[in-house]
């Protein structure tokens, strides 16, 4: 069993302020930071910090920011063998965090616009391996990613962030996708249903199954829908320092699980307590918890076997 991640790959430049920038409005910072960053990228770290056999598909450039993009990766043990370097520059987020660890971040994806399906072989998917994507490489190249992983048996999740139009096909043919509340609202405007798990979940089937559907909703927890009904976890209360990269520690946790064999409940719950974890430390993958972190957080009887 095993974790494919294609994804991006980015050095998140972090401005620590006081407060977030408006519009027209320079703030002074109180320090700046060169972080690993990139949806990809921080999921694969997340994953690979929770126990998981991870590999990550992506371009970068050759660049100075090409080492700090995949330091992270290189040190969770994360296979960078399909990873391609081009001559465009490495992708490079600029984020801006307050003094409550709200952020606001602006992202220029780079070299992560040269990611292609091709680089993943077909003998790397099978039933055997849990395919994990998201939107910051170019959705036709997902769509065929997702087209023939589901062709070959593997599990695929989709994390449709940030919220760009896939191919309506390819979603309908995962196994779960995972958005956040306002990718949910994009979706659901898209879709013309209620913004909610099930409802989209319904709007997506459209009379023929279709995947399941979770819904993170920050400090309230998360929600899904599936063939079997709808279930909900509480998240785990902490006081966040930064919130750059929950999501990704959310998803790249939830795969983990569920790559070993956990119910999407079970895994839901132990990625919501590696997301609260990550919340209370500064950067995005730099702050992804380890395994045994995440167990003293959900408590006793919850190591990995």
């Amino acid at each position: 069993m095993s974790v494919l991640v294609f994804g991006s790959a980015n050095a998140d430049l972090v401005f620590a302020v006081t407060d977030l920038p408006a519009p027209g409005v320079t703030v002074m910072g109180q320090g700046v930071r060169a972080l690993p960053g990139g949806k990809g990228a921080n999921q694969a770290v997340a994953a690979a910090r929770d126990g998981a056999s991870v590999a990550f598909v992506g371009c970068i450039g050759r660049d100075a920011f090409a080492a700090v993009a995949t330091a992270a990766l290189r040190d969770a043990g994360v296979d960078l063998a399909r990873l391609a370097e081009v001559e465009a520059p490495t992708g490079c987020a600029s984020i801006c965090v307050d003094a409550a660890g709200r952020n606001q971040i602006a992202v220029a994806p780079g070299a992560n616009l040269s990611a292609r399906a091709a680089q993943v072989e077909d003998a790397a998917l099978h039933p055997g391996v849990t395919l994990l994507l998201q939107m910051e490489v170019p959705p036709a190249e997902v769509a065929a990613l997702v087209h023939r992983a589901k062709d070959r048996g593997a599990r695929v999740v989709l994390n449709l962030a940030p919220p760009g139009e896939l191919d309506l096909a390819a979603l309908r043919r995962l196994d779960l996708l995972v958005v956040n509340e306002h990718e949910a609202a994009v979706l659901a405007a898209r879709l013309g249903c209620a913004p909610d798990a099930a409802a989209l979940r319904g709007a997506l089937a459209d009379g023929a199954g279709g995947p399941d559907l979770a819904v993170t909703l920050g400090e309230a927890g998360a929600s899904a829908a599936t063939a079997a009904g709808t279930l909900r976890v509480a998240a785990f209360g902490v006081t966040p320092v930064d919130t750059t990269g929950a999501g990704d520690c959310w998803c790249g946790v939830l795969c983990a699980a569920l790559d070993r064999g956990a119910t999407l409940e079970a895994a839901m719950r132990r990625a919501a307590a590696a997301a609260a974890i990550a919340c209370t430390r500064p950067g995005a993958a730099s702050a992804m918890p380890m395994a045994a972190e995440t167990e003293a957080m959900l408590g006793p009887g919850s190591a990995v076997a």
